[in-house]
């Protein structure tokens, strides 16, 4: 296997399982020449039904076969009823070998294991969230996963890259002819955003909801246009399990103690300001962050201009204490969220190309002026993992965290300096996602280390209540106490390929070893 050495230093094969592979060139080096496909189409007579009466009847009209590619959206997270049950009714079906393209996979669709054994599901492009990434880290699949950010998985599909057969869009409310939204109905979620290109671009696709509502379904987030078929089904999921471990507010004192440090990074940074705009990360330290960001713009009588980002009862109460002109909603993190979205006219659904592809005309993270997001690892380079533990294995996705960090004036990353025995701050990252020259600051639980290149930042944070630290002497504490980076044991075999959000790569992921 012919390799190269990418613009950070990783060994990137040039083709890999009958691909062509681009290793990344830097964060804005790459912009391949190619056009948007459009949107299929089709032909409804007047009178002809959309609504059948299960989705198997859907899945023979959209003819699937063998090899083809299909996907689903994440909006209900932890609760998701919906891609368990459809590739049950799949593999009853005998259809096999699909490639699943999914905005996201966490815990609840462990279940998929199966389905990866039997042979329906042969590859997964697609965040990996817990037991799904746990096994193909072990070789389960046979085709290497391809990870992407938000922004990357719209670009992907924009430029069919990602030819979608067939999506299946998980709707709180649904009419009979197709129009969807995630605000109404016994599982709201609130914004649909990360279904929308797949409503436009996938070849066939298929609303599944547990409400169906007399025509026409208002508001509009999916759009009849698109939509070949409708399903109701008892339930689509369990939305109280939106809020799931990542998306709960720390109240861990340690954790606390960073969330106040990046507060304060923001607060002197020089971006703090009336009119700034912000990205509400969805970790729990990141969520006290805001928290404590709501506090300052209340006391210096600020007001954002825009939030944005993962939407959580912390930023609907910024904006309704009038701390903030506009939500722009691309994933609702909890009821109250999405009562704000069906019920205030400053919140607003966006989708993942408006906020983060980076081959459009301009994406809103081009004009973020803040943002506050986690880590798995951080190394002295500022490089970012956030896929795998320091064990190597694939447990987690890339979500905006790349997108974010390109785009904002302000990139803060919070983690603690090391976790039980395991260094977070070290010489090099197990794997990386998100590279150090769109990386501004890491804020840990012993100080915070501000990227040399950022001189600006440096200057402003010296004089503040900030405690500044070099990221060399936050690695030597980390490893003082814990011994240094444990030993990493994998083989030979890439099981993963991570992308950078314009398509190149920028790091493999190989099979770990049998424990």
């Amino acid at each position: 296997m012919k390799t190269v050495k990418n613009a950070v230093g990783r060994e990137i094969p040039l083709e890999l399982d009958n691909r062509t592979l681009v290793p990344y060139k830097g964060a804005f080096g790459h912009r391949p020449p190619a056009s948007y496909i459009g949107a299929p189409t089709g032909w409804i007579k007047p009178g002809e039904k959309k609504l059948l009466d299960s989705i198997e009847d859907a899945i023979k009209k959209c003819k699937l076969q063998d090899g083809m590619t299909i996907s689903f959206n994440h909006h209900l997270r932890n609760g998701d009823f919906v891609v368990n049950n459809v590739l049950d009714i799949i593999s009853d079906m005998g259809i096999k070998n699909l490639r699943l393209a999914p905005s996201a996979l966490f815990p609840v669709h462990e279940p998929l294991i199966e389905h990866i054994k039997n042979g329906v599901i042969d590859r997964i492009e697609g965040s990996m969230n817990g037991p799904v990434g746990n096994f193909v880290s072990h070789g389960g699949l046979p085709h290497p996963a391809i990870l992407r950010s938000h922004g990357a998985r719209v670009r992907a599909i924009r430029v069919g890259e990602i030819p979608i057969d067939l999506a299946f869009i998980a709707a709180p409310a649904a009419d009979s002819y197709g129009n969807a939204n995630g605000v109404l109905g016994k599982n709201v979620c609130g914004s649909l955003g990360y279904s929308m290109v797949d409503m436009v671009l996938a070849r066939k696709s298929i609303v599944i909801t547990d409400n169906l509502v007399p025509y026409p379904c208002i508001p509009m987030s999916i759009k009849q246009q698109y939509v070949d078929y409708v399903v109701e089904v008892d339930s689509i999921g369990d939305n109280m399990k939106i809020v799931s471990g990542t998306t709960k507010v720390t109240t861990d004192p340690n954790r606390l103690g960073i969330a106040e440090s990046a507060a304060n990074v923001i607060k002197y940074s020089g971006v703090y300001r009336d009119g700034m705009s912000y990205q509400a990360g969805a970790g729990g330290i990141s969520l006290a962050t805001t928290k404590m960001l709501g506090e300052f713009l209340e006391e210096d009588k600020y007001c954002c201009r825009f939030i944005d980002g993962g939407v959580t009862q912390h930023v609907v109460d910024i904006l309704e204490k009038g701390l903030c002109k506009y939500i722009l909603d691309g994933q609702s993190f909890d009821v109250s969220s999405v009562e704000s979205l069906l019920n205030n006219p400053k919140h607003i659904e966006i989708s993942p190309d408006f906020y983060a592809n980076i081959h459009n005309k301009g994406c809103l993270v081009n004009v973020l002026d803040s943002a506050v997001l986690g880590a798995t690892e951080v190394d002295v380079d500022f490089n970012v993992n956030v896929n795998t533990h320091s064990d190597g294995r694939l447990l987690h996705g890339i979500g905006g965290h790349q997108d974010v960090c390109a785009g904002s004036d302000l990139t803060i990353i919070t983690c603690p300096v090391y976790r039980k025995t395991n260094p977070i701050v070290m010489d090099s990252v197990t794997t990386i996602t998100t590279p150090g020259e769109v990386v501004d600051v890491i804020v840990t639980d012993h100080g915070v280390a501000v990227n040399p290149k950022r001189k600006d930042l440096l200057n402003n944070l010296k004089d503040s209540p900030v405690n500044l630290i070099t990221i060399d002497e936050l690695r030597d504490i980390a490893y003082d106490a814990t011994g240094g980076k444990q030993e990493l044991h994998v083989k030979d075999d890439i099981i993963c390929l991570i992308q950078w959000r314009d398509g190149t790569v920028i790091d493999t992921v190989r099979q770990v070893e049998d424990e």
